[in-house]
């Protein structure tokens, strides 16, 4: 029993803590100056560094999911509608996702080794000693790059992935290029893609926020840079799926489903 009082008091102590950091980076946001080339430098990272794993992961998942949804629709003599169904499945759903649990894996943990590397070293402190604000640079600016880029890296694994499905559904069948895309644009409207898109800003702000957050406050030397690279993506993973039914039930009650 006071194993299980202690987890819960841990747990809440932690969910205060990420509070009140997430409360400081809306401060120090609004401070001038902005770090603007490390912004940009971060958004490199971030985007650029991430964008050959999410497109080789988009591809395969869209060719997979494809080729798998074949046979059922035809025993239902509904293949015709095989392009439509993968392309809103995607979209909404699971191209975002596994785009934020790639990112989480990716980005997070590596915030979360590097801050937590920089912090058991003292370079932090010695940043704060030269003047310099540690949160700003480091944190601001990776949270920030973190939210921008997501969204943009998630329409590109769209368009990758619906590009896989054109593969898919000529592997047993032949669908002509203009078809398959007309297709596909006639099944999508904007309540397909706005709640997706919206949501992905979520996502990249969460992964953000606790990759830099672990890395941020690591401890107990390098034992605990390790414990802050694992921890972050199992904290940021299971945070985009909260968000993830959140955004569900609440485009569901506002009638985009």
């Amino acid at each position: 029993m006071k194993y299980f009082i202690g987890l819960n008091n841990e747990f809440l102590t932690e969910v205060g803590e990420i509070y009140q950091f997430t409360r400081r980076f809306f401060r120090e946001f609004f401070k001038p100056k902005q770090e603007f080339d490390e912004f940009l430098h971060q958004c490199f990272w971030v985007g650029y560094k991430t964008l050959p794993l999410v497109g080789l992961t988009a591809f395969i998942m869209g060719l997979v999911l494809t080729i798998q949804s074949r046979p059922t629709l035809v025993e239902f003599g509904a293949q015709s509608m095989l392009p439509a169904m993968v392309s809103v499945s995607l979209v909404r759903e699971i191209s975002p996702v596994i785009t934020a649990l790639i990112c989480a894996g990716k980005i997070g943990s590596g915030m979360g080794a590097e801050l937590g590397s920089m912090r058991v070293t003292e370079q932090i402190d010695a940043m704060e000693v030269s003047g310099t604000n540690p949160f700003k640079y480091l944190i601001v600016t990776r949270v920030v790059a973190t939210t921008v880029m997501l969204p943009l890296l998630s329409n590109l694994s769209n368009a990758i992935a619906i590009y896989g499905g054109y593969l898919g559904v000529n592997i047993r069948g032949h669908v002509s290029w203009h078809l398959y895309w007309t297709q596909v644009f006639d099944a999508l409207s904007y309540g397909d893609l706005i709640p997706s898109l919206i949501k992905t800003f979520f996502f990249g702000f969460a992964i953000g926020i606790i990759g830099c957050y672990k890395g941020y406050n690591s401890k107990k030397g390098t034992e605990g840079v390790g414990r802050s690279a694992t921890s972050a993506v199992v904290v940021a993973s299971l945070l985009v799926f909260v968000i993830d039914l959140i955004a569900v039930q609440i485009t569901d009650l506002l009638g985009f489903t």
